[in-house]
């Protein structure tokens, strides 16, 4: 039951998040992010926001550094919109999953184009 709890805490605090991102953080560094997803533990005292960020890697790391001086800001906000007896403590992590992706996806079609060579 408690598993069910973190994972509805998660995609609550994953819709607050991105509206946070968007509406409320003016930091320029802090531009161009996805919130994949929100990892809460079970016993709800952590968790791992999960984004994506537009850019090279000198945009990420820069979106991270803000995302890391905001924090303490964007957890009072989901305090307040969440209302749990004590909100999670907040970490920042890139999902690599869609480069990954774009990565098979780009071998898949060299090997197309390859077969279709022969």
């Amino acid at each position: 039951m408690a598993n069910n709890r973190a994972v509805r805490v998660g995609e609550q605090m994953k819709k607050e998040l991105s509206d946070i991102l968007i509406r409320d953080i003016k930091d320029p560094r802090v531009r161009f992010v996805t919130v994949t997803g929100v990892d809460v533990t079970g016993d709800l005292q952590q968790a791992t926001a999960f984004i994506t960020v537009l850019g090279d890697d000198e945009e990420r790391k820069a979106t991270l550094v803000g995302l890391e001086k905001a924090k303490g800001f964007i957890r009072t906000e989901l305090g307040k919109r969440i209302r749990l007896r004590k909100t999670p403590e907040l970490s920042f992590s890139f999902d690599e999953s869609i480069q990954y992706g774009n990565r098979i996806e780009s071998l898949l079609r060299d090997l197309n184009k390859n077969d279709s060579n022969e």
